[in-house]
């Protein structure tokens, strides 16, 4: 977290427009060759001289490195991209090391670098990050909020700080301004828990109302506290906050609030980056133009695998999601919602399915795909799979193999230890018999021109390359021999 404060005036009918770009320089990178980079940027601020930045900064720290920082502080009066043609208002250096070793992981530093000026100060403190990975998407409303301009009404929008460990809160995001209304309804939006709360659904989440002004000096209208769980409980009740001014309360005996806000959590907790499908950010997203990265995998595997079966139907399952009618989660539901025959005709039949499973569940996480397995593995006539790890283990003696695209810039550490290509897939001192997992991130087949069909070819020849010889492998390990037919 990144806060300058009293910074300097660089604009004549109104105050500094700041924002704050960091560099590293850190010493193992040096002894390997790596030039110093700048690592984030911050948003803009208008008129204000104390800015509250909602970006932050993410930096991988190692306690062994030296880890030098610099931060710079500008006056941003117009678009250029170029960080040159801005008001310099400070910079301040330190190490990462003495954030964290500091006294409660904060850190004050004077901004230098104006000769003859005093550019103020820079607020720095670190949190380490959970490991949470959950997005939850809400949208909020208020009715009767205090009116506060002299010719309108109010142009409010809220901030939301999280509360650190030291019991002082940080501010993690804002909604737009809604104008000239008592009763706003705000944008839905998302953010990740770890955000909002690191990952503590506990934590207290502290929710600001304020009256935008040109001038940046917004008019507080009141505030209101919850938490994670409290928020997430929108999604079976609906939940109204009392917006309460202190100031307010304490002046008039016959105070009531400065009006209410409600919300409804509109996908609760969904596994990262996969998002809510009608958003355009969302990895499911359905374009009318252009297939999603998860219809672009099924198509370009489908399309090639279908060739090889006779019948052409395939039970197709989906996993980590709210299902209809009562939301139950189900990690192993059939995409047609036909549980008595679950089987799509060919593979436009399964994408079709794909796409109306997407209008009716609820995307929902952690995801966990064991059990699709174990719905599979009966027509094998194998175990049933209590866990992935085993799954890879138990289902390598059994006619089968298991394909895995990573969709999304997420990391997939876990996915390549089922992939054997290396190292054989083991777990308590027991080795799978044969590799029977091909795992590959999508990512790293995607045509940098956009070539949709370039893409799937792409994935297509590196995902089903191993399939042959997996078949063979099973094949010679069963002493199983191809049938011999009679020439016609």
């Amino acid at each position: 977290v990144c806060l300058p404060r009293n910074l300097l005036d660089m604009d004549t009918f109104s105050k500094s427009d700041p924002g704050t770009c960091g560099e590293w320089n850190w010493l193992g990178d040096l002894l390997q060759g790596v030039a110093p980079g700048r690592f984030g940027r911050t948003e803009v601020i208008d008129n204000t001289l104390n800015p509250d930045f909602v970006r932050k900064f993410v930096l991988d720290y190692f306690f062994e490195e030296k880890q030098n920082l610099r931060f710079d502080v500008y006056n941003v009066d117009s678009k250029s991209c170029n960080i040159s043609k801005h008001d310099f208002l400070g910079q301040a250096f330190m190490a990462l090391g003495e954030v964290i070793g500091s006294q409660r992981s904060r850190l004050e530093r004077p901004l230098t670098g104006v000769p003859g000026k005093k550019c103020g100060t820079i607020l720095l403190s670190a949190e380490e990050l959970s490991n949470c990975r959950d997005i939850v998407t809400m949208q909020l409303c208020a009715n009767k909020l205090d009116k506060k301009d002299f010719f309108g009404k109010s142009d409010p929008f809220l901030v939301f700080y999280r509360s650190n460990e030291d019991g002082t809160f940080t501010i993690c995001h804002k909604t737009e301004v809604v104008k000239n209304t008592l009763n706003p309804v705000w944008q839905p939006f998302s953010i990740p828990v770890r955000a909002l709360c690191n990952g503590d659904y506990d934590r207290t989440v502290k929710i600001d109302v304020y009256d935008w002004d040109r001038d940046g000096s917004h008019d507080f209208i009141g505030e209101f506290a919850t938490s994670y769980r409290e928020l997430s409980r929108a999604q079976s009740q609906f939940t109204v906050y009392e917006v309460l001014n202190p100031k307010k309360k304490c002046k008039k005996k016959k105070y009531i609030n400065s009006g209410t806000v409600s919300e409804t959590c509109r996908s609760g907790c969904c596994l990262c980056p996969a998002g809510v499908p009608s958003q355009p950010t969302s990895l499911h997203y359905m374009s009318p133009y252009q297939l999603s990265a998860y219809a672009m995998a099924l198509k370009a595997v489908g399309e090639i695998i279908q060739d090889y079966d006779s019948d052409k139907l395939f039970p197709a399952y989906g996993f980590g999601a709210k299902i209809p009618p009562d939301g139950s989660i189900s990690h192993q539901f059939p995409l047609n919602s036909d549980v008595e025959n679950p089987s799509c005709v060919g593979i436009d039949g399964v994408l079709e399915s794909y796409f109306q499973s997407l209008r009716t569940v609820q995307l929902y996480g952690p995801t966990n795909f064991a059990p699709v397995i174990n719905q599979v593995e009966p027509q094998v006539a194998g175990p049933r799979l209590a866990v992935t790890l085993s799954l890879a283990l138990q289902a390598s003696a059994l006619p089968m193999s298991i394909i895995i695209v990573g969709v999304g810039p997420a990391e997939f550490d876990a996915m390549e230890e089922l992939d054997g290509d290396d190292v054989r897939v083991s777990s308590r001192g027991r080795y799978a018999e044969r590799d029977i997992v091909q795992f590959v991130p999508f990512r790293d087949y995607m045509d940098r021109s956009g070539n949709q069909v370039l893409s799937m070819a792409r994935l297509a020849k590196d995902v089903l390359a191993e399939i042959p010889e997996q078949l063979l492998s099973y094949m010679k390990s069963h002493d199983i021999k191809p049938r011999h037919t009679d020439p016609q």
